[in-house]
């Protein structure tokens, strides 16, 4: 498989997982989302940076 192949797998599971909440648990996802809104620029930075970091050991390991 090369990268053309698998990033619009990948991209598709993305789709898949963050539809998931809002699919099963409407409320609780908007509740979530109102949470996030208050939160300040550097909590939310420090956030994405430890999910790409989680990501990036992820891809990692299966490889």
């Amino acid at each position: 498989m090369d990268f053309w192949q698998v990033l619009p797998a990948a991209f598709a599971l993305v789709l898949i997982f963050e539809g998931l909440l809002p699919f099963l648990s409407p409320g609780r996802w908007r509740d979530m989302l109102s949470v996030v809104q208050q939160m300040d620029d550097r909590s939310i930075r420090f956030i994405g940076l430890g999910s790409m970091l989680v990501g990036l050991l992820m891809l990692n390991w299966v490889h």
